[in-house]
């Protein structure tokens, strides 16, 4: 027996497909069955499997928790709840050594997928094409694995709330917050987490519910915060913090209803985190910020820019010791008193801590960062096999032939390049068929001339800009 996946279902951070078109409970079987033999040749027996509130994935779930008993793993279940709720599952037992969410995180109803930790770090890349390559020849190790059921929920709010350790909670008293689950896995814990938080706390779309009948689940889109913005608004809120599909993104808007993006949550973030790891390195992507980065210098610290990929980052962090780590899609990684996962649900209470340990509202920090005038992500479609050739002639031009308008190329991930006007980068998705740009500058002119150098250098690769395309 082997199994053969669509080819299009292995991800570079994950495993996603369209139910019932690329991904079905032969293929969640087989994922249980290939990841079961890895951890086994590598000394491990024990998995914990959490899962979102799609419908499709209590099906998933049960295939996948055949496949990993069917491989001599033994199975930790913890339901259904928000992927970092089955990152702390596996951080924090002692004898789980690897954990698979079923999530289809901020992807629409009918899609569906896997998240995977392997022996304490991100299971991607390799890994997967590792993973693909057993299921193929069918090179499974046999056995009967146990399978036990966990109820982790009181034990992981309680934890979050360790995110407020330190800070006197009359400080926090009079303290007003919107929350949006957005119908998402994250519902159940963020009901049980507001009721015990100092403060006043209004909560919409908690019913995790599939079809997400309120509004898609991403918080990085505008349109999708409509609701808390009208929440903080009407109820006079002091912000308003939102969740993705799976609970691992955070988005938040301040009193005034301005979008915080993920770069300017980072700053707050680091401004907090340096007081007491000063020097300390802090991660963010290739599409965060000048200011992000020259905020984390002023205060002291080591800014370091990295791969987009919340894998990639947090790879890098182990490496680096580093305490903070963020991107601009609203993943955020504390491993300064926290596990370096991604948790938008402790990113939302660090927030609150934030505020009271610096002594200033989120609306005051929002309106302290310079204004930055900046494109949305622009994605276009281009050729699969012509992406990642189209950016190698790109990065060769711009380091053979700069031209006087550059003062810096930056290959960290895609091209990345400094002007006095400000930077435009271009790189490659791993996940899709497009390129990725953004621009910044201070001035509206200035953006107009980097947008243009941005459709110069597609040009001369033979490409165009397009019609951006969504995620």
């Amino acid at each position: 027996m082997s199994h053969t996946f669509d080819p299009t279902v292995l991800r570079e951070y994950d495993i996603r497909g369209i139910i019932g078109e690329t991904l079905g409970p032969d293929d969640a079987r087989a994922i249980g069955r290939s990841f079961g033999t890895l951890l086994k040749r590598k000394g491990g027996e024990t998995v914990a499997v959490g899962y979102d509130g799609r419908m499709s994935s209590p099906m998933l779930e049960h295939a996948l928790v055949e496949g990993l008993t069917s491989s001599g793993c033994n199975v930790v279940r913890i339901g259904m709840g928000a992927t970092p709720m089955l990152y702390y599952a596996e951080a924090s037992t002692e004898e789980v050594q690897g954990g698979i969410q079923i999530t289809g995180s901020h992807n629409p109803p009918n899609y569906n997928g896997f998240k995977m930790v392997f022996m304490g770090r991100p299971f991607f890349g390799a890994d997967i094409q590792a993973l693909g390559k057993i299921a193929a020849s069918g090179d499974w190790t046999d056995g009967a694995g146990e399978i036990t059921k966990r109820d982790i929920l009181t034990e992981y709010v309680e934890r979050l709330l360790e995110g407020l350790a330190g800070i006197d909670r009359a400080a926090l008293d009079g303290i007003r917050v919107g929350w949006d689950a957005g119908n998402g896995a994250a519902g159940p814990a963020l009901e049980a987490l507001a009721a015990r938080l100092p403060g006043e706390h209004h909560l919409l779309y908690t019913d995790v519910d599939g079809h997400f009948p309120n509004h898609h689940p991403d918080p990085t889109v505008e349109e999708n915060l409509a609701d808390l913005r009208a929440l903080v608004a009407e109820k006079n809120l002091d912000f308003g913090v939102a969740f993705d599909g799976d609970g691992d993104r955070i988005g938040a808007i301040d009193s005034k209803g301005r979008v915080i993006w993920g770069d300017q949550l980072l700053m707050i973030y680091a401004e907090d985190v340096l007081k007491s790891h000063p020097g300390a390195t802090v991660i963010a992507d290739v599409k965060a910020s000048r200011a992000l980065f020259d905020h984390v210098a002023k205060h002291g610290g080591k800014p370091l820019m990295w791969k987009t990929g919340h894998s990639l980052i947090k790879s890098k962090m182990k490496e680096t010791g580093s305490p903070l780590a963020g991107e601009m899609s609203g993943h955020v990684f504390f491993a300064d008193e926290y596990y370096g996962f991604d948790d938008a649900l402790y990113a939302g209470i660090r927030l609150l801590a934030a505020s009271a340990r610096l002594g200033k509202s989120v609306t005051e920090l929002k309106s302290a960062m310079p204004h930055m005038l900046n494109t949305p992500e622009m994605r276009f479609q281009v050729d699969e096999a012509r992406k990642f050739p189209a950016i190698a002639e790109i990065s060769e031009r711009l380091t053979t032939n700069p031209g006087p308008e550059v003062e810096e190329v930056n290959a960290t991930d895609g091209v990345r390049v400094n002007t006095a006007d400000g930077w435009w980068l271009l790189r490659a998705s791993n996940t899709q068929d497009v390129l990725v740009a953004r621009a910044e500058s201070d001035t509206d002119k200035g953006l107009e001339r980097l947008i243009a150098q941005i459709d110069e250098q597609l040009a001369l690769s033979g490409l165009e800009r397009g019609e951006s395309v969504g995620h």
